[in-house]
C-alpha cells in the first residue's frame, strides 16, 4: 500500500503525511505550524508564502523531487504580476502536496514571529495578540432565508475560519450593512479574543480585503508621567513613543495627596478621572500623528498603573486606598471597551486590558515589572527597583517573590527640587565634581559634550542650560558626598570647610553652585539644603522598602540589583549606591531595565499567553505592606545618612572615597551648622 506524501516544515521540524492534493496551508494548520493567513486561503493576502526545498535530505530521510508541489497556478501568477513574489516562493494556500516535500516557512510568514523586546537581555516574545484580522465572504440576503447580516457574517466566520461564539457592540452592528454592501459581500473584520477559549468580539470592519496593519497602545500611567508606545500588532515593533506629564499633578504631586483631594473635595475623584482620561485621549491622537497612522487603526490598549491611578482611570473613588487595610475595589485583570475609559480617538470598537494589581499599594505597574523582568525565574536573588513617585520593589528568585511599594515622592523625577525639571533638552543629566578643586562639570540632555569642553557653549546655544533632571540631581548629590562637600548626615559645608566659594550661604544653610548662567540671561542652578533633604527622604523610603523585603526573605545581602523606571536607564549604579538608594552589591551586578513597566505593558499587548502568565503569577507574589511594618521607620531613619548610618557598604567603599567630614554645629566651629544655632536675645 502506497503511503501518503511526507510533508516536513522547517524551522519547526513538524511533519506529517497528507493526501495528494492537500494545500500546504491546510497541512500547516493541521500540524500547528506557524503559517500566517488573513484571507482564509483565497490567494489575496500573500501572508502564507513558503519556500519549498528540493534534493536529498539525509537529516530528514527524504528526497524531494521537482514535482513535489503542484504547478504554479493563475492565482500565484496574478499576485506575482501585481505585487511580486521572491524567487522560489509559493503561496501556501495555492500550492498542493504531490509528493514528499520539505517546506521552509520564512520569518515574515510566521504568525508568532520572534521579536526582541529588550536589547539588554535579547529576550524574545512570541507574538500572540488578542486582536487579529479575518477576511470572509458573506452570503447575500435571501428573502426565503430571513436571517440578519450579522448572523450570516457569523456563519461565514464559522465556516471559513472555524470561529464561533462571535459578539459585537451596537456601534459595530450599526456599520455592518453599509460595509458589507460596499465590499460586495466581502469583508475584513478585526476580531478580539482576550484569552484562549473566550468569545470573539468584532472590534472593527472594512469592505473587501484589508491587510492592516493594526496597532495597539501600551500605556504606563504613572503618578508624574504617562508613557505610551504605539505598537504594530503584527510585528510587535514600536512605531512611535510619547510621554506627557500627568495633569493630575495639579491635584497633588504624590498619591496620598490625590487621595486626600478626593476625600476633601466632593466630586474630586470624578474631576481627576476626567482630567487624566482627556489627557490620554489627546496623547492617543498625538502619538498616532507622530506614527503617521490613522488613529482608527488603533484597536487595543493595555494599561499599567499603580492602585490609585488604576482606580482613578476606572472612575473609582480611591478613598479606601488612603487608610488601612488599603482595600482595592477590584484587583484582578480587567478587559473592557476603550470607549468606557473615554478613549474616543481610537477605533470605535477598540478594547482595553488592564493588568492585575498585586495588592492595595502594589499595582498593575509592579505586575508589569514582574512580567518584564521575571524574578521568579532568577536562580540568584534579584532586587528590582522601579524608581518613580511611588517606587515598586520586587525581591525574589525561583523559590519566592516578594513585593512592596514605597512612597518616594517626586524628587527623583526632578520635582520638589529648587532647579528641578523633567528630562528635556537643556536639563543637566550628568555631573562630576573634582574632589581636589571642588569644581563641577556636567552634561545636558541633547549634547554629548561635557561643560568644560570649549565647544560646549556653542553646542548648547539652542537649548540653553535650563535646570536639573532626576538623574542629574542623583549624581550631583552623590558627587558632593564623594568630594567632601556633603557630610554623611546630609549637611552641605560652608566655604571655610569645603575650600570652595561655590558653597554659598543661603539663609541659615549653604547651597552648592553648579552653574551660573545669569550673564547669558540663564538661571543660577544650585543644589540647596532643601534639595538634599528631598533626596534623602526619597532615597530613605526606597532603601527602607528594599530592606523590609530582605528582612522578610531573611537575608542581609542580594546577588544583583535591577534599576527600572522612566529614567532607570539613566541612573548611574555607582551614584545610586553612593546615595544609598540601593543595598550594597558589586557595581557590575547592578543593571538597568529602562521602563520595565512599559516593557511589561508591551509584552501584554503582544501576547495573550503573557497576560495569563502574569495573572497567575500575581497570586503567588507575597505582599509586604510598608505602611504597617514597625521596622519601616527604623530602616528609614538609618537610611537618612549618605549612604547609610549602619550598613557597612564594603563593595562601595572599596570603589570610591567617602570622606568622613562633619558639618554639624560645634564640629570644629563650622558655619555649616548655622541652621542649628540659637537665636540671640533681642
Amino acid at each position: 500500500m502506497t503511503q501518503d506524501p511526507l510533508v516536513i516544515f522547517t524551522p519547526s521540524g513538524k511533519r506529517g503525511r497528507f493526501a495528494v492534493g492537500t494545500p500546504v496551508l491546510t497541512a500547516a494548520r493541521q500540524l500547528g505550524v506557524d503559517l500566517d493567513s488573513v484571507c482564509g486561503g483565497r490567494g489575496i493576502c500573500s501572508k502564507c508564502q513558503v519556500s519549498p526545498s528540493y534534493g536529498s535530505f539525509s537529516k530528514h530521510g527524504v528526497t524531494v523531487a521537482e514535482g513535489a508541489l503542484s504547478d504554479w497556478n493563475k492565482v500565484e501568477q496574478r499576485y506575482d504580476d501585481v505585487r511580486g513574489l521572491k524567487p522560489g516562493r509559493r503561496l501556501g494556500c495555492q500550492a498542493t502536496v504531490q509528493g514528499d516535500v520539505v517546506i521552509d516557512v520564512p520569518a515574515e510568514s510566521q504568525v508568532h514571529r520572534q521579536v526582541v523586546r529588550k536589547a539588554a537581555s535579547a529576550r524574545a516574545v512570541t507574538m500572540d495578540p488578542a486582536t487579529r484580522l479575518a477576511y470572509v465572504e458573506v452570503a447575500e440576503p435571501d428573502m426565503h432565508v430571513p436571517t440578519g447580516d450579522f448572523e450570516r457574517l457569523k456563519t461565514a466566520l464559522a465556516e471559513q475560519w472555524d470561529i464561533t461564539d462571535v459578539t459585537a457592540d451596537l456601534a459595530i452592528l450599526a456599520r455592518i450593512q453599509p460595509v458589507l454592501r460596499k465590499g460586495a459581500w466581502k469583508i475584513t473584520v478585526a476580531l478580539n479574543q482576550p484569552a484562549e477559549g473566550a468569545a470573539h468580539r468584532i472590534v472593527d470592519l472594512w469592505p473587501g480585503f484589508f491587510e492592516g496593519p493594526l496597532y495597539g497602545l501600551a500605556i504606563d500611567l504613572g503618578s508624574t508621567t504617562v508613557a505610551a508606545h504605539l505598537t504594530n500588532l503584527v510585528t510587535g515593533e514600536v512605531t512611535a513613543s510619547a510621554g506627557i506629564m500627568n495633569p493630575q499633578i495639579r491635584f497633588g504631586e504624590d498619591l496620598m495627596s490625590r487621595v486626600s483631594y478626593a476625600m476633601m473635595n466632593p466630586g474630586g475623584d470624578a474631576e481627576m478621572t476626567r482630567t487624566v482620561r482627556e489627557a490620554l485621549d489627546t496623547l492617543a491622537r498625538e502619538i498616532a500623528a507622530e506614527g503617521a497612522i490613522d488613529p482608527a487603526h488603533i484597536v487595543e490598549t493595555v494599561f499599567v498603573c499603580n492602585p490609585v491611578m488604576h482606580h482613578l482611570l476606572l472612575g473609582i473613588d480611591p478613598v479606601e486606598l488612603g487608610q488601612a487595610p488599603f482595600a482595592l475595589a477590584v484587583s484582578g485583570a480587567l478587559e473592557m471597551s476603550a470607549a468606557e475609559l473615554g478613549l474616543t480617538a481610537l477605533s470605535p470598537g477598540a478594547r482595553s486590558y488592564i493588568l492585575p494589581c498585586i495588592a492595595g499599594h502594589v499595582g498593575a505597574d509592579a505586575a508589569a515589572v514582574a512580567l518584564s523582568e521575571e524574578p521568579e525565574k532568577s536562580e540568584d536573588l534579584v532586587l528590582i527597583v522601579d524608581v518613580g513617585t511611588n517606587a515598586e520593589i520586587l525581591l525574589g528568585n525561583t523559590s519566592r517573590v516578594l513585593a512592596c511599594s514605597s512612597p518616594t515622592g517626586p524628587a527623583f523625577e526632578g520635582a520638589q527640587i529648587s532647579s528641578g525639571q523633567r528630562a528635556a533638552p537643556g536639563a543637566i543629566e550628568r555631573v562630576e565634581i573634582d574632589p581636589d578643586t571642588k569644581e563641577p562639570r556636567f552634561k545636558v540632555i541633547g549634547c554629548d559634550l561635557w561643560s568644560t569642553d570649549p565647544a560646549f557653549a556653542e553646542a548648547t546655544a539652542a537649548t540653553g542650560i535650563t535646570g536639573i533632571c532626576g538623574s542629574g540631581i542623583i549624581e550631583a548629590v552623590a558627587e558632593m558626598r564623594m568630594a567632601g562637600l556633603l557630610d554623611p548626615s546630609g549637611l552641605i559645608g560652608g566655604p571655610d570647610k569645603t575650600g570652595t566659594p561655590r558653597s554659598e550661604p543661603q539663609g541659615r544653610t549653604f547651597a552648592y553652585l553648579l552653574h551660573n548662567g545669569t550673564a547669558e540671561g540663564g538661571p543660577r542652578i544650585s543644589v540647596t539644603q532643601g534639595d538634599i533633604r528631598a533626596i534623602q527622604l526619597a532615597k530613605s523610603a526606597l532603601y527602607a522598602g528594599a530592606r523590609l523585603l530582605m528582612d522578610e526573605m531573611g537575608v542581609d545581602t542580594v546577588d544583583r540589583v535591577v534599576l527600572a523606571g522612566a529614567f532607570g536607564a539613566h541612573i548611574s549604579p555607582k551614584h545610586a549606591m553612593v546615595l544609598g538608594m540601593i543595598p550594597d552589591v558589586e557595581i557590575s551586578r547592578v543593571s538597568s531595565a529602562g521602563n520595565a513597566a512599559g516593557t511589561g505593558a508591551r509584552i501584554a499587548l503582544c501576547s495573550r499567553a503573557a497576560r495569563a502568565r502574569i495573572e497567575a503569577q500575581v497570586r503567588r507574589i507575597t505582599k509586604v505592606e510598608t505602611a504597617i511594618e514597625p521596622r519601616f521607620q527604623e530602616h528609614f531613619v538609618a537610611a537618612n545618612a549618605i549612604p547609610h548610618a549602619t550598613a557597612p557598604y564594603p563593595n562601595l567603599r572599596s570603589l570610591v572615597p567617602l570622606p568622613q567630614v562633619s558639618f554639624n554645629a560645634g564640629s570644629s566651629g563650622d558655619d555649616g551648622g548655622n541652621r542649628r544655632r540659637r537665636r540671640r536675645p533681642a
